[in-house]
């Protein structure tokens, strides 16, 4: 798990989160939520790609291990992976926009580049 945060969850929570974040957000492409959860799942979702563009079954089964919906790994090994094989990293955006009105939470935005 890369980083330090606990987001205020157990970590089995967190790690829920993350990876419905994660999946959303290749899903999407963008996504908007604190800035703190989205430089959270900027590396997991690296990661994600990356596996993407070594495209082998052992890649894919990692992928399937960690994405939690079948045709979002479809879509990063066939759609975004191509997108990205001559860049070597550097995928994601994080971005600041603001506080939110109800907490005041810093909110971002995650985006693919």
């Amino acid at each position: 798990m890369p980083g330090t945060r606990k987001l205020g969850k157990t970590t089995d929570q967190r790690r829920a989160l993350l990876r419905q974040l994660v999946t959303d957000f290749l899903d999407k492409g963008k996504l908007e939520t604190t800035y703190t959860r989205a430089s959270e799942i900027a590396p997991l979702a690296e990661k994600m790609i990356t596996l993407g563009k070594d495209n082998t079954l052992a890649s894919r089964r990692e992928a399937l291990a960690f994405i939690t919906r079948e045709d979002v790994v479809t879509k990063v090994f066939k759609e975004l992976a191509p997108k990205y094989a001559d860049r070597n990293g550097g995928y994601t955006r994080v971005t600041r926009i603001g506080t939110r009105r109800g907490d005041a939470a810093e909110m971002g935005i995650i985006e693919l580049v």
